[in-house]
């Protein structure tokens, strides 16, 4: 049986990606009692860190300059 209250809603999931910090700290806060919501947490505070890098060197040298 699944449980409901395992999942990361997709606020959370997006503002995650968006923000790290507050992906990692999801991930703190679940990872005993929700470990699914917490992975989740994790994968996508993680994939937003490079996305974050890249779109960061491309604004800089493409746009901004």
């Amino acid at each position: 049986m699944k449980n409901s209250n395992d999942d990361l809603s997709r606020f959370w999931l997006i503002l995650s990606n968006a923000a790290p910090p507050i992906g990692i700290f999801l991930y703190f806060r679940h990872r005993r009692q929700y470990p699914n919501k917490a992975k989740r947490a994790l994968v996508s505070a993680l994939t937003g860190i490079p996305i974050a890098i890249l779109a960061g060197y491309i604004m800089n040298t493409y746009i901004l300059s």
